[in-house]
């Protein structure tokens, strides 16, 4: 989600450009904050400092559009890199735009006419020009007193100055002697690229400290975050965006929102009206933007030779460098090469990446170095580059393999390429071992016994990555080939199949992994293995499908080692089938685990088997047991270098997070975590089902159910029944919230037939939000049946959540049948049930059950329970929730009265107005909003046009924009 409010995007022209050119200002929230705030009290000074590309111009375009909104004058004018700059420019300029809006010539101070010399059309607007004096330090002070007393005549100004490091002397006179006796009514607000400042000059050419009473700011715009890009892709390319791409453009852009916009642009011009391109490739093969291109090239121009020597090295080494390297690629002795670094660093050509490492700030920058060098140059560079690195006691393999394949070596590129990767495994960095063997894989042509072994480093390595998914075409090309024996065949793929259910959520690898346990018919080992991912991955994982797989690959591992991964195999997967169904011997089981095993596969199994019980347990309602459980998974992961299964044990704890009531920043937690596996399908759909619940509990119907919908899309996808029905259920409930059970009852009804066997996917909201529609449509006998069944199904197995389920759906019948104290005694036991499973918001729900019931008889013990709801649900930010039990008091006369004198807001939005602005984001009508925050559809309609009024949007450009204002 963008993080600050959207308008109308703007070009760095400052012009609104058409559909292909619109850009959504993202990842700047805080320093918007912090300017406008500074802003809003005059006088006032405020600095903002960024290299170029990092978005300033942008920014302050949003600070003029906030600032215009509260009625304050902005005046901008923008220092240009200019041979003879006309004094005062900038000012002059901005004051040129104000003639409409200067006072009366008679009502002016009479020394503002001095600037009838350098505005000669306002000449007619000013006072009598004076005779120019004889001394230009003197004509220099009355234009300064002219242009002060201009800006006090004009009320509330804000005074826009860009680009103060090209400004000639003048300017830069005028706005620091401004800035120092600033008039009541005037802003300042001053834009400026630390590295391009002339040396050792301040920005306004002497040292400024803002006066005492003048309000202000210094603002460091640094590069965007990966989210920031991400969501900034998402915003430009649409649906056609994607985790990967968004990691390419953000590696290329090096989070600089100007070098980001100008890829993004060109893709999606490239893409328009071609479905199938590969916009990644597209990416990959661009060529440097014109822009990127040209102002790299142009601070090139002004260093001196040796550090453009030192560039040009640095370009060739690709990768963060030490000094002395530096200086050998470029052939400088000791103190000329130090001097040079330093030079390049001054004016932020090179960065120091990491202590006592050096390079560039982003790929663009290098590519454009490297490709505007002459060929014989970039050619001799490469060559001392490997001449060097491969002298070195540990020489990097993977360095040396990119120098052999600039120079054409492809018998040297092949064979360190093929050794780097093995080097990085060992250095515990997976993806540059990927990275490494999926270029060799890529050749047409190379040896089959060196396509054999990196094929097979690729598939073990897919166990473990968090960016296995783009392995899966390359990985059934390589199975398509003929140099390949079955076993081998069979190993890959059943690594493929794996990667396919794990990471992409693809049911068809189900369908590999059978056609595997053929292919190893001669390597139990591994067949075993392939037997045990299909108990633990089959739709039903408690059907007889998944018993049967196990069995088979228990008999298939029973005369194997005890020790080895095969057998780790299979018990981890049994352990894993206990806990789904709840069996209690599961604890003493997962207990003596070997948990230090010094074979890294035998590993990967038990911590797989300690995550997967662990989400068992939470399903089950064990929710202490499951934050051990994943805990100890996500760490052990850390330290063994799993990062796939790291991640599903970070989005566990991030569901449990929700379930707990621990949802301050958990929308940045979750943004975070897809940030580290883009496009690992489990994300996703944990993504989507906390998103949804988070959206529907604030009133957010609209986003609600298009992330509902996401979630069960996916979840059909990967085959998981439980996963379809928890998509289901949170469906039918959001139906629920709008008043219309019809529609709740046919979503839940499809979903209970036939009744799921396994009682986990109805132990959560479904089998109670079933009986609740099934009621409020009229529909009791079948709700008694869903009660009837569920009993069944479960025997003996109850656990927490079964036992809250069944409690609330028990409720629900007895409510409905006439028999309001029986109800009661069941929503109280499963308020409690909940209470003790650590969950605050579905006790809350149990609260509001139990309160109903209590209504006609016992007000007071309803209020009682309504309040301690709304105290739970406003603490979380259920807003919804918290609105329809605050109707429920209206309605029994128990709200307390509004004081009068309530706060004024003035032209910010209260608390109420952020929630209406937050729905029409969604796109929601006056009847939702009504039915979302319990307030009559009149009260809505004046909510709705004071919000409107105080953003200076229409509705439709509002919802368009995705606007989401944040508290002030």
């Amino acid at each position: 989600m963008i993080d600050i409010p959207h308008v109308l995007p703007t070009t760095h022209s400052g012009v609104a450009p058409g559909t292909a050119g619109q850009t959504p200002l993202v990842g700047r929230r805080r320093e918007l904050e912090r300017i406008t705030a500074a802003l809003a009290s005059l006088p006032s000074v405020v600095l903002v400092e960024g290299e170029a590309g990092s978005g300033k111009s942008r920014l302050v375009q949003e600070v003029c559009r906030t600032v215009r909104g509260r009625g304050v004058r902005v005046l901008a004018g923008g220092c240009h890199p200019l041979p003879d700059p006309m004094s005062f420019g900038p000012v002059l300029g901005a004051l040129a735009r104000a003639l409409d809006e200067l006072p009366e010539p008679d009502r002016l101070q009479a020394q503002t006419g001095v600037l009838a010399h350098l505005l000669p059309h306002l000449a007619h607007r000013l006072p009598p020009a004076p005779p120019v004096p004889p001394l230009p330090r003197t004509y220099r002070f009355q234009i300064l007193g002219a242009v002060r007393a201009v800006l006090e005549s004009l009320g509330s100004t804000v005074l826009v100055v860009e680009d103060m490091h090209w400004a000639d002397d003048d300017t830069r006179e005028l706005v620091l002697l401004l800035a120092r006796d600033l008039p009541q009514n005037l802003g300042l607000l001053l834009t400026y690229r630390r590295e391009d400042l002339p040396q050792a000059t301040a920005v306004l050419g002497a040292p400024y400290r803002r006066p005492p009473g003048v309000a202000g700011s210094e603002v460091r715009l640094d590069a965007l975050g990966e989210q920031d890009v991400q969501d900034l892709t998402a915003a430009v390319l649409g649906p056609r965006a994607t985790r990967g791409l968004g990691r390419a453009v953000y590696e290329r852009s090096g989070g600089l929102p100007l070098v980001a916009e100008e890829d993004l642009l060109a893709l999606a011009e490239a893409g328009h009206g071609c479905e199938d391109i590969d916009l990644t490739a597209v990416l990959e093969a661009a060529a440097v933007p014109r822009a990127v291109r040209e102002t790299v090239l142009s601070r090139l121009a002004r260093l001196s030779d040796p550090a453009v020597s030192v560039t040009r090295a640095a370009a060739v080494l690709s990768h963060p460098s030490p000094r002395r390297l530096l200086a050998e690629v470029a052939d400088l002795d000791g103190d000329v090469a130090t001097a040079a670094l330093v030079e390049c660093l001054h004016t932020a050509v090179l960065r120091e990446i990491a202590p006592g490492l050096y390079g560039f700030g982003h790929a663009l920058a290098e590519q454009a170095v490297r490709r505007d060098m002459p060929g014989p140059l970039r050619e001799e560079l490469h060559q001392r580059s490997h001449r060097l690195l491969e002298a070195q006691p540990e020489p990097p393999l993977a360095q040396l393999a990119r120098h052999s394949h600039a120079l054409n070596d492809t018998e040297a590129w092949l064979r360190e390429a093929e050794a780097g990767a093995v080097q990085a495994v060992a250095a515990g960095d997976d993806e540059a071992a990927a990275r490494l063997l999926r270029a060799v894989l890529s050749q047409p042509r190379i040896d089959s016994d060196v396509r054999t072994r990196c094929a097979l480093a690729l598939a073990g390595l897919s166990r473990y990555s968090i960016h296995a998914g783009s392995d899966t075409a390359l990985l059934r090309r390589i199975m398509a080939g003929p140099d390949l024996t079955g076993q081998i065949r069979g190993e890959i793929r059943l690594a493929l199949g794996l990667t396919m259910i794990d990471y992409a959520g693809d049911g068809g690898g189900q369908r590999e992994l059978q056609r595997a346990v053929t292919e190893l018919e001669d390597a139990p080992e591994l067949a075993a293995r392939a037997m045990a991912a299909l108990a633990r991955t089959a739709p039903d994982a408690t059907g007889p499908e998944a018993a049967a797989w196990l069995e088979r690959a228990e008999n298939a591992a029973k005369d194997l080692p005890l020790g080895g991964q095969a057998r780790a195999a299979v018990l981890a997967t049994r352990l894993e089938l206990m806990a789904l169904e709840g069996d209690p011997g599961v604890w003493a089981r997962l207990d003596q685990l070997p948990r230090q095993s010094q074979d890294c596969g035998v590993r990967l199994e038990y911590v797989r088997a300690i995550n997967n019980v662990g989400f068992a347990a939470m399903e089950h309602g064990f929710d202490e047991e499951a934050a051990r459980l994943l805990g100890e998974s996500r760490d052990a992961c850390q330290h063994s270098g799993f990062g796939l299964m790291e991640c599903a044990g970070r989005a566990g704890l991030l569901v449990l997070d929700l379930l707990g009531g621990r949802w301050t920043g958990l929308d940045d937690r979750l943004d975070a975590l897809g940030s580290l596996a883009p496009g690992m399908d489990r994300l996703t759909r944990v993504t989507a089902h906390i998103g949804g619940f988070l959206a529907a509990a604030r009133g957010q119907w609209a986003r609600a159910m298009d992330e509902f919908q996401r979630a069960a899309a996916l979840e059909e996808r990967s085959c998981s029944v439980g996963g379809v029905l928890s998509a289901k259920a949170a469906i039918a409930r959001l139906h629920l919230c709008r008043d219309d059970p019809h529609s709740a009852w046919a979503v839940a009804s499809a979903a209970m037939d036939p009744f799921p066997a396994d009682p986990r996917p109805w132990a959560g909201d479904l089998l109670p939000v079933a009986v609740r529609s099934a009621v409020a449509c009229g529909e009791d006998e079948a709700a008694r049946r869903l009660v009837a069944t569920a009993e069944l199904r479960i025997g003996g197995r109850s656990t927490p959540a079964i036992a809250a389920a069944l409690h609330l759906a028990h409720g629900m019948l007895l409510e409905t049948g006439g028999d309001p104290a029986g109800a009661a005694e069941r929503f109280d036991r499963a308020q409690v049930a909940y209470q003790v499973m650590g969950r605050p918001y579905h006790a809350a729900q149990a609260s509001e059950h139990l309160a109903r019931t209590r209504i006609p008889g016992a007000v007071h013990h309803a209020a009682r329970q309504l309040s301690r709801a709304v105290h739970i649900y406003t603490g979380l930010g259920a807003d919804a929730d918290a609105a329809r039990c605050q109707r429920t008091l209206r309605r029994l006369g128990l709200t307390p009265p509004v004081p009068r004198g309530r706060r004024g807001y003035g032209a910010q939005l209260s608390p109420r107005e952020r929630q209406v602005a937050q729905l029409l984001g969604e796109g929601a009508t006056n009847q939702d909003m009504a039915g979302a925050l319990a307030l009559s559809v009149r009260t809505v309609e004046h909510h709705v046009a004071r919000t409107l009024r105080k953003l200076g949007v229409t509705r439709e450009s509002l919802h368009a924009q995705d606007v989401v204002p944040h508290a002030p």
